[in-house]
């Protein structure tokens, strides 16, 4: 009897250590028990040496590293030219996904103590190496100044580390008319290409702000969409041809899609036509994958002088038919000013309205300090006189490509016989 009663205890003893175990093993497959497990492990594991690496091990969707982290490793004094080798293909720097969050009280004085080696109007090459790619940032704007800072706190580390030589374009749209986000952008890729014969040009909302440095800001084969998961849209594609945030052009790529449409006034309806444009000019979209592609959006009230475009399905209907006769080959503006700041350049532009450039007065000039450099000799056949208009090129066979200098602008016109841009 003692003996049954004995294996009956070894029995009950062992179904209650199971049980535990069961309920152990179930209560840390809950998300929450992995992440508090986690933390905890953290907390008494030693350093690891691999920290100082100069990489971010964080896992995609977990906290991510500092955007600052692997900067202090640069050298402060440019090594002479003839001595600099090519940067690497892939950049040591790179680190993977970035923390970001927005601290209240961040101010450009401080953003530009952490940039020390960014100078004038928003540059940068590397110090140690000759980049293998130069980009342009092209950022549409209007009474943004809060997104700006965050923008700029996170994107002038973010490019370093991917070993860019880069320029930052602010496109400020004057006066209070409604806002043309994509006729911005037009004005934004000649300007920045009047300056530096740039390899890329990304075209960047200022209230995005990427969360992965492998996401880099070099342009593909195809344009490219590189805002493919934002957060607001749970980290997901909403469409196949959605080409809003974040998007890549090289100055080829523009010129046979003609550039951005000029008509869109409001909010919607740009970047759906932009994707358009794509397909139709003959090429694809290209896309990094979701777990590269990833933004956090600053949260925001639809700006006052952007309300939603009433209009743009209407137009969206119509881009077969108009996408030859409205981008950059009718692009017309005014330079206000063009100021070289610390972090950025910063081009104030007046773009008319839905009736046309000079339907109403434009901002008068002498309220404002203009910067603008003078126009240099332009073709016949392109207007320079205070307004700025890109115009076709006649005549040209359709498999000759050429290039037309408008100052220090490149503009690789790809011809046609019989169909025009």
């Amino acid at each position: 009897a003692v003996a049954m009663v004995s294996f009956q205890s070894k029995w009950r003893y062992l179904f209650m250590f199971l049980g535990i175990q069961l309920v152990v093993m179930a209560l840390l497959s809950r998300e929450g028990y992995q992440k508090r497990v986690t933390y905890f492990i953290r907390i008494f594991r030693k350093p690891d040496a691999s920290v100082f690496s100069g990489r971010n091990h964080s896992a995609a969707g977990l906290s991510g590293g500092d955007v600052y982290a692997n900067l202090s490793r640069l050298s402060k004094n440019h090594i002479h030219a003839d001595e600099m080798p090519y940067c690497p293909k892939t950049s040591p720097l790179i680190g993977g996904p970035i923390h970001v969050s927005f601290p209240s009280g961040l101010t450009l004085a401080q953003v530009q103590r952490k940039n020390p080696l960014v100078v004038r109007g928003g540059r940068y090459r590397p110090p140690d190496c000759e980049a293998r790619h130069r980009t342009a940032i092209i950022i549409p704007h209007r009474h943004r100044e809060h997104h700006l800072k965050f923008l700029l706190y996170y994107l002038h580390p973010f490019l370093q580390r991917q070993q860019l030589s880069y320029g930052i374009y602010i496109i400020h749209q004057a006066g209070n008319y409604t806002f043309n986000r994509a006729k911005l952008m037009n004005v934004g890729f000649r300007e920045a290409m009047r300056e530096e014969d740039w390899d890329c040009l990304f075209f960047h909302d200022v209230d995005l702000i990427p969360e992965d440095d492998r996401n880099t800001y070099v342009c593909d084969a195809n344009p490219k969409h590189a805002a493919i998961a934002m957060d607001k849209f749970g980290y997901k594609l909403p469409y196949k041809m959605y080409f809003g945030g974040v998007s890549a052009l090289t100055p080829l790529h523009y010129l046979k899609m003609n550039g951005f449409p000029n008509n869109y006034w409001g909010w919607g309806g740009e970047d759906d036509d932009i994707g358009v444009r794509v397909s139709l000019a003959g090429m694809y979209i290209s896309r990094p994958s979701l777990k590269v592609g990833r933004y956090k959006m600053i949260k925001h009230k639809l700006d006052k002088g952007n309300d939603v475009n009433p209009k743009r399905f209407n137009m969206l209907a119509k881009t077969r038919q108009t996408w030859k006769l409205d981008g950059m080959n009718t692009a017309e503006y005014e330079i206000i000013s063009r100021q070289y700041l610390p972090l950025y350049t910063n081009i104030t532009v007046f773009i008319g309205t839905e009736a046309g450039l000079h339907a109403i007065p434009p901002p008068p000039k002498a309220a404002v300090k203009a910067e603008a450099k003078p126009a240099a000799e332009a073709p016949a056949n392109v207007q320079e006189k205070g307004i700025f208009r890109v115009v076709e090129t006649p005549g040209l066979l359709k498999t000759e490509l050429t290039a037309l200098h408008v100052g220090s602008l490149m503009f690789f016109h790809r011809s046609h016989s019989k169909e025009r841009l």
